[in-house]
């Protein structure tokens, strides 16, 4: 299995969550549109004023994604991630 990237956007302050979960629905619709084979996406609250949306990309889709996205983190993806 191919190593895969989390890549992480973060959002802070009292709306953070309805923020993170409306950027979630850009990146589906990014996906579906370049046609990506990406299934993995989400968003959580980390906790009252920071949340994240996320994306999990395989390694050789990291660096194109990174540079068209801009993610403001990224991270080694494991299931228990």
């Amino acid at each position: 299995m191919d190593r895969q990237i989390k890549l992480i956007w973060d959002f802070r302050g009292p709306d953070a969550l309805k923020t993170a979960e409306h950027q979630e629905i850009h990146l589906k619709e990014f996906i579906h549109i370049e046609g990506l084979p990406i299934t993995i996406t989400g968003f959580n609250a980390v906790n009252e004023m920071h949340a994240i949306a996320f994306i999990v990309v395989n390694d050789d889709l990291m660096r194109k994604l990174r540079d068209i996205l801009k993610p403001h983190r990224g991270e080694l993806y494991s299931v228990t991630t």
